[in-house]
């Protein structure tokens, strides 16, 4: 398990899926404004978006847990990521009661040491709606800077959101902030 201040992020449990399941996709508005596709209901073990798949390269899931006790919060990822450029983007979901903690800003330092230390990354990216606060403080107290706005770029419940671009390179990586 990989270590912060207040999470762990480890590997997805079976017992995990139900939860997140529940608490994050099943939440159509959530799942909306968290993921490209638009949401649609899907069978449960057909989700491949919440089973970790040990084979894939360009994909590794962790699931978010309390560092003392190990209960579940959330789930987070490196996803797209490219082992030519060193690159990958970062996603999480918080469960509702998990939420306005510090984890999402723990978990995001956890993963950039598991980024940048571990697989040897150059650079991360974030990439979330512009009224998604809570990622944004997250993604800024560990170091990322805003690059760009890609406006009116998401379809969000009936209307068109923007999104706000930001990036982390390893040289300007804070490791002092992780565990």
């Amino acid at each position: 398990m990989l270590r912060g201040a207040k999470v762990g992020l480890r590997a997805r449990h079976e017992d995990d899926i139900p939860i997140l399941r529940a608490e994050l996709y099943n939440d159509v508005v959530y799942a909306s404004r968290t993921d490209t596709a638009p949401w649609r209901p899907i069978a449960p073990g057909k989700d491949a978006r919440l089973m970790a798949d040990d084979e894939e390269q360009t994909r590794v899931q962790f699931s978010v847990v309390e560092a003392e006790g190990g209960t579940l919060v959330g789930s987070t990822a490196l996803w797209g990521i490219d082992t030519h450029n060193r690159t990958a983007h970062i996603g999480m979901g918080l469960l509702p009661a998990s939420r306005g903690k510090g984890y999402g800003t723990d978990a995001v330092a956890v993963l950039c040491h598991y980024a940048f230390v571990v697989r040897g990354l150059h650079r991360l990216q974030i990439e979330t709606l512009s009224d998604n606060v809570s990622m944004l403080r997250a993604a800024e107290r560990n170091g990322f800077l805003r690059e760009g706005v890609l406006r009116s770029s998401a379809w969000v419940m009936g209307e068109f959101l923007d999104e706000v671009v930001l990036g982390l390179l390893a040289q300007d990586w804070k490791p002092d902030t992780t565990p």
